[in-house]
């Protein structure tokens, strides 16, 4: 037996629970009311949040995003009837693994929900199943050693290496990180995040209005290269926002310097 192992495993545990608490005098403001984020969000949505700890500045750090979190909506699969607070949110934690979380987890955390268009009922349930059927994976503790290098202080990393900086993980298939386990559970259903195009030339038909045609190839990205961002700048996803969804109308707000507005004198206007 490696005796090295158990105090590999120890120190990797202790550097995981030192990097995930939170980053003193930093509080992300909350962008959803929670209800309404509650109310908008559903399976096969991605949940991404900007993350207040120590390893979410280096993430953050690579990506050169707000976000350094996501987590996939699984609805209510793993909730117990009449629970008030279940669990469907699931997602790759550096201290628990591959666990569900509930939304208010993140109620007071500024957010965004990235939803994928055109999918089918069976298509989510596949996701979802794909997603649970991870529950219990163990994260992947060598990804955090090689991010805990990019904290303080912050090394000047040439924007093109920082994406595999990310996907500096050992690969094993029981672990994961946030946004892999994600991309896999889309890859599952051949479903695009930001897959590597190529175009191609094909000869035209004697019907055809090109000669030569040019078509796209999309390849699948490997799921280690995957962030957080990439869901929110994916053309394949849409963003949703809680507040619009909810019917926002602007002549209702109430302004501190103002007199409220009667919507009704307005349409007349």
């Amino acid at each position: 037996m490696n005796a090295a192992g158990p105090v590999l495993a120890f120190l990797g545990r202790w550097l995981a629970r030192y990097l995930s608490a939170p980053v003193s005098h930093y509080v992300p403001a909350a962008t959803s009311d929670p209800e309404k984020l509650t109310a908008t969000i559903r399976p096969g949505d991605v949940l991404l949040v900007e993350g207040n700890t120590r390893i979410s500045t280096a993430i953050k750090y690579l990506t050169q995003s707000t976000w350094s979190h996501a987590a996939l909506c699984v609805g209510n699969v793993l909730g117990k009837e009449g629970e008030p607070d279940p669990p469907v949110l699931i997602e790759a934690d550096i201290v628990h693994g591959v666990w569900a979380v509930p939304l208010s987890r993140y109620a007071s955390m500024h957010t965004r929900i990235c939803r994928p268009v055109g999918l089918s009922s069976r298509d989510i349930e596949q996701v979802v199943r794909f997603a649970v059927s991870r529950l219990g994976y163990t994260y992947d503790l060598k990804n955090v050693v090689d991010l805990a290098r990019y904290l303080l202080p912050t090394p000047p990393v040439p924007t093109r290496w920082r994406r595999r900086l990310l996907a500096l993980g050992s690969g094993e298939p029981t672990r994961a990180v946030c946004s892999t386990l994600i991309a896999q559970a889309f890859q599952s259903i051949r479903y695009p995040i930001l897959p590597q195009v190529s175009v191609q030339t094909v000869p035209g038909g004697p019907d055809s209005e090109c000669d030569p045609c040019y078509e796209e190839i999309l390849q699948i990205r490997h799921h280690s290269l995957f962030a957080p961002r990439d869901f929110d700048i994916s053309p394949y996803f849409r963003v949703v926002k809680p507040t619009i969804e909810d019917g926002f109308d602007y002549r209702f707000l109430k302004w501190g310097d103002l007199p409220r507005a009667d919507p009704k004198v307005a349409e007349s206007a």
